[in-house]
């Protein structure tokens, strides 16, 4: 997370493929004043209400049980400054993901974990961790870590 450190203060965070909500939840301990979690496993988002109610941070967040490509038809261009993505390694949900943010950036920055196998399309800036990658994208003119 440190490579969108400078990001996340003050910023309004869309948590995608949310599952337990650990991205999203760590954007509020390092300063995002809202975050908005999408996911649709009944595990997962069992998980997720739990980890918001111990952290009491249910009025700084929104959760909504939704496909993410159904949710994201309904959010306008630049409705976040920062949006995380955990799709399933196993689908080619990333490569959807980033197609979708390159014609209708609905966030300043989209930064997407995936497998290292995986070579995302667009201009994005790619760390590999261990057996996974994550790659991120800015809006033109949106500078930071």
């Amino acid at each position: 997370m440190d490579w969108v450190r400078d990001d996340l203060v003050g910023a309004r965070v869309l948590d995608l493929f949310a599952g337990t909500g650990a991205l999203g939840l760590e954007s509020l301990s390092r300063g995002a004043v809202s975050v908005d979690f999408v996911e649709y496993g009944a595990e997962a988002l069992h998980a997720l209400k739990a980890n918001r109610a111990k952290l009491r941070v249910t009025r700084k967040s929104r959760l909504f049980k939704k496909d993410v490509f159904g949710f994201l038809d309904g959010v306008g261009e630049g409705a976040y400054d920062l949006a995380f993505a955990d799709p399933p390694y196993s689908s080619r949900m990333s490569e959807k993901l980033v197609e979708r943010w390159l014609a209708h950036s609905f966030s300043g920055v989209l930064s997407i974990e995936h497998s290292r196998e995986i070579f995302l399309p667009g201009k994005g800036r790619r760390r590999v961790l261990d057996d996974s990658a994550v790659t991120t994208y800015r809006q033109k003119g949106k500078t930071g870590g």
